[in-house]
């Protein structure tokens, strides 16, 4: 793929010294209040959601080659991030409107890929349900939605990451054995659709292509494998070999060893990722220490274990991730 001169310049920045993204996810908005009031026994405000993204921020980055924030909490966070780290700002609305078929997307109201810009933003990150087998109508809707993105992010000169959730319009639940047989086939469609030039997507954000609990030798309990080694393995290479784009996996509130695992299985399936944006599996509990016990404890969490997270995963990425620069061929 080509890209321009600036795009590139912002990608390095978005990366570690081996052109692998190690990036660090807290743009978390609804999930992250709930998360926060289960802890603290009442409803989160404004200000601890606000601070705690803070402290994701001041603690963190300074071992991450990247955050990803949302600019209607993340802000001050950004700010304060250390002077090393890029800076992926959020561009849709938390959640999705579910009154309605189709998961559809929506953009922050009050924002505008120039505007991110503006705030300093290195990249320009949307977030995309999406369901292959869906109607054609609502596929069509999602398809021009995202063309518009891209269009917009082509317009100021800023990368593209399209993150991509799959899930199945019939199924109440993506975490068992039903979705467990399908998400394969969800997983690596999503990955081929928006790897179409159409959508000047930059660099995909992609779910692992299996359920790493119904892995054989990866159960617990009495869970039955729905794949074998073989079989997730052959998955992992054929999402990896379905698009040309630069691609990063998203940790999908796994626990940091979980993750790490599911890396080196890609690794060892022959998958060409280049890196990360990690997020719940990296400062998770945190939130129990922050808002259960207090702000000082939460950041202290943060120092030890958020810090030992964050070192364990950029060790497996050393060994592990492919630097996206293999995959640029020159600019445009």
């Amino acid at each position: 793929m080509s890209l321009t001169k600036n795009k590139i310049e912002h990608l390095k920045k978005l990366s570690n010294s081996q052109n692998i993204i190690s990036a660090l996810a807290i743009d978390q908005r609804g999930s992250l209040k709930k998360m926060i009031a289960m802890e603290s026994n009442s409803p989160a405000n404004e200000t601890e959601i606000v601070h705690f993204k803070e402290s994701i921020s001041k603690e963190l980055t300074p071992y991450a080659s990247a955050i990803l924030l949302d600019p209607e909490y993340g802000l001050p966070a950004a700010k304060i991030r250390d002077k090393d780290a890029g800076l992926l700002l959020a561009y849709e609305k938390t959640g999705y409107d579910a009154t309605e078929p189709g998961r559809l997307p929506d953009l922050l109201e009050h924002w505008s890929a120039q505007l991110l810009k503006e705030e300093g933003a290195d990249a320009v990150k949307f977030l995309l349900y999406y369901d292959p087998d869906e109607s054609k109508d609502i596929n069509d809707r999602k398809h021009a939605f995202v063309e518009r993105v891209g269009a917009e992010c082509m317009a100021v000169d800023l990368p593209f990451f399209l993150e991509l959730v799959s899930y199945d319009g019939t199924l109440d639940s993506v975490k068992d054995e039903s979705y467990a047989k399908v998400k394969p086939h969800k997983v690596i469609e999503t990955t081929k659709e928006f790897s179409d030039p159409k959508y000047h997507v930059d660099v995909l954000k992609v779910e692992i292509p299996v359920n790493m609990k119904y892995v054989e030798g990866y159960t617990a309990g009495d869970i039955s494998p729905v794949y074998s080694k073989e079989e997730a393995a052959k998955y992992f290479k054929e999402q990896s070999d379905s698009t040309n784009l630069p691609f990063i996996f998203l940790s999908a509130g796994v626990t940091n060893e979980l993750f790490i695992e599911e890396l080196q299985f890609a690794k060892d399936s022959g998958s060409k990722f280049n890196g990360v944006l990690c997020g719940r599996a990296t400062w998770k509990p945190g939130v129990k220490e922050y808002a259960g016990k207090s702000p000082e404890e939460g950041s202290k969490w943060l120092r030890t274990e958020g810090k030992n997270n964050i070192e364990k995963l950029n060790k497996v990425l050393s060994e592990t991730a492919t630097p996206w620069t293999e995959k640029v061929i020159d600019f445009v």
